[in-house]
C-alpha cells in the first residue's frame, strides 16, 4: 500500500515537471520571436529557418492547453482494452502536437504516457501493452535525435536560442537538459517502484497461495475428524436409542410379566376354594397382559405408554396402578398432592415409568403386599416417593430397573434414592420446567 502511494507520488512530481519543463521551453521559443521583432532582425532569423513559425503569444497557450487535455486523459481511467488503446494513442498524438509546437525540443511528456500505459494497462493484454512500449520508445527516439525535424522542416530550439549571447545561450540549454534528466531520472524511479510493486504483489499471491494450500489441507483434515464424528454420533445415537428401547421395553414387560406372574399364582391358591374369584382374578390378568402388549409395540415404535396417548399423567397413573392391583391382589395406595399437568411428554413418561418399574420391583423382588406411592411438589422440584412393606434389602445391588430409572431421570437432571433397611424405598426428584403451571405446595 505505502508502494503504490510512493509510484503515484512519484508520478505528481513528473506531471508538474513536464508542465515546468514545457512552460519554460514555450517561454524561450516566445521571448526569442519578440525580441528578434523588437530589434528588426528578424529577417535575419527568417533566412535560417525552413517555416515560418508560430506567432509567438499562441505557443504557450497552445503548450498549455494540450498538455492540459493529455492530462486529463491521464486522468481518466477505461477496463476496456480497446478503450484504454484508443486513450493512450489520443495521448501520444497530443504529446506529439505539443512537441510539435516547441519545435521538438522536449519529448519528455511522451515518458509520462509509458509511465501511464505500463501502470494501467491489463496485465492479461501484454501483447497491446508491448505493441505500445515500443512504438512509445521509437517516438521517443526519433524525435529526441532530430530525425524529424527536416521532414515536418520545425525551427530547432537552439536556432531560437541563437538570439542569446554565447554563454547565457549554453546556460538556458544547461537548464533544459538539466530538467530533461531529471524527467528521466523520476521515470526510472517511477519504473523501478512499480516493479517493486509487482514483485511484491506476486511475492503477496505466492504466500496467499501457500496459505490457502495450508487451509485447503486444514479443511480436509478437519472435513475427516468430521466425518469420523458424525460417525461416533451416529454409533453413540444408535446405542442410546437401543438402550431408550430396552428400558421401554424392560419397564412395559416387566411390569406386565410381574403383574401376571403373581396373578396366576394367586389363581393357584383359589381355584379350588373360589372359583369365581379365580376367574375374575384371570379377567385381571388378561387385561394386564393385554396391555402390556400393547405397551411393548408402541415402545418398539418409539412411542409413548399406550395410557399417556389416550389420557392425562394423573388418570394413566391411577389407571396403571388399579390394573396392578387387581392383578396382583397386592394393597397398592396412591396420593397426590400436586397437579401433574406441567410437564412435557419425556418428563410424563419417565415418571410413569419410574412409578411403574417401582410398583414392579416391589411385587416381584420385595414380595410386597402393600405399596404407597406419594406425589408432592417442593418448590420448583416434583418428588416421587414409592415405599413398600416388602422383604427389602440392605446390600443393594443395582439391577436392570434401577440403572434405567436413573438414566431417565438423568437426562432430565433429576435425582434417584433408594433404601431397603425396612421394606425398600424408591425416591425419585424430577425438575419442574419454568413456563409450566402447577400449584407450589411449600
Amino acid at each position: 500500500m505505502e508502494e503504490t502511494q510512493s509510484a503515484s507520488y512519484v508520478l505528481v512530481i513528473m506531471k508538474n515537471l513536464n508542465l515546468v519543463i514545457i512552460l519554460y521551453i514555450a517561454t524561450l521559443i516566445t521571448y526569442s520571436l519578440s525580441g528578434y521583432i523588437q530589434e528588426s532582425s528578424a529577417l535575419d532569423f527568417l533566412e535560417n529557418i525552413y517555416s515560418m513559425p508560430i506567432v509567438a503569444w499562441k505557443i504557450p497557450i497552445l503548450s498549455i492547453g494540450l498538455y492540459c487535455s493529455c492530462m486529463l486523459l491521464l486522468y481518466i481511467q477505461n477496463k476496456s482494452s480497446w478503450g484504454l488503446f484508443l486513450k493512450v494513442c489520443v495521448e501520444l498524438a497530443i504529446s506529439f502536437c505539443i512537441s510539435y509546437v516547441i519545435g521538438f525540443s522536449y519529448i519528455g511528456i511522451v515518458l509520462l504516457v509509458l509511465a501511464d500505459t505500463v501502470r494501467y494497462f491489463p496485465k492479461s493484454e501484454w501483447k497491446w501493452k508491448f505493441f505500445l512500449v515500443i512504438f512509445i520508445c521509437m517516438l521517443y527516439l526519433l524525435i529526441d535525435y532530430n530525425l524529424l525535424l527536416l521532414y515536418f522542416k520545425i525551427t530547432p530550439l537552439e536556432t531560437y536560442l541563437e538570439y542569446f549571447q554565447s554563454d547565457v545561450r549554453s546556460i538556458l540549454l544547461g537548464i533544459k537538459n538539466m530538467l530533461n534528466s531529471l524527467n528521466m531520472l523520476i521515470f526510472i524511479v517511477y519504473i523501478i517502484l512499480l516493479m517493486h510493486i509487482q514483485l511484491s504483489e506476486k511475492e503477496r499471491i505466492l504466500s496467499l497461495n501457500e496459505e490457502l494450500n495450508t487451509l485447503n489441507e486444514e479443511l480436509r483434515q478437519a472435513n475427516i475428524q468430521l466425518e469420523k464424528y458424525a460417525k461416533e454420533a451416529e454409533q453413540a445415537s444408535k446405542n442410546k436409542e437401543r438402550n431408550r428401547l430396552a428400558m421401554e421395553i424392560h419397564d412395559a414387560l416387566g411390569h406386565a410379566l410381574t403383574g401376571i406372574i403373581t396373578g396366576i399364582e394367586a389363581c393357584a391358591t383359589l381355584m379350588d376354594i373360589a372359583p369365581e374369584a379365580t376367574k375374575e382374578q384371570l379377567k385381571a390378568i388378561a387385561e394386564v397382559a393385554r396391555q402390556g402388549m400393547t405397551d411393548v409395540r408402541r415402545s418398539i415404535k418409539a412411542l409413548r405408554p399406550d395410557a399417556l396417548e389416550k389420557m392425562d399423567l394423573d388418570k394413566a397413573l391411577i389407571q396403571m396402578i388399579d390394573e396392578m392391583r387387581c392383578a396382583t391382589n397386592a394393597e397398592i395406595l396412591y396420593q397426590c398432592k400436586t397437579e401433574l399437568n406441567c410437564f412435557n411428554e419425556e418428563e410424563e413418561n419417565t415418571i410413569y415409568r419410574i412409578i411403574q418399574e417401582a410398583i414392579t420391583n416391589s411385587i416381584r423382588h420385595g414380595k410386597a403386599k402393600q405399596i404407597q406411592i406419594d406425589i408432592d411438589r417442593k418448590y420448583n422440584m416434583l418428588e416421587v416417593c414409592i415405599r413398600d412393606n416388602g422383604i427389602g434389602c440392605i446390600n443393594i445391588q443395582e439391577g436392570f430397573g434401577l440403572y434405567h430409572m436413573e438414566e431417565r431421570l438423568k437426562r432430565l437432571q433429576g435425582s434417584l434414592k433408594y433404601y431397603g433397611e425396612k421394606g425398600f424405598v424408591v425416591e425419585a426428584q424430577v425438575p419442574i420446567r419454568l413456563g409450566y403451571g402447577g400449584n407450589n405446595n411449600d
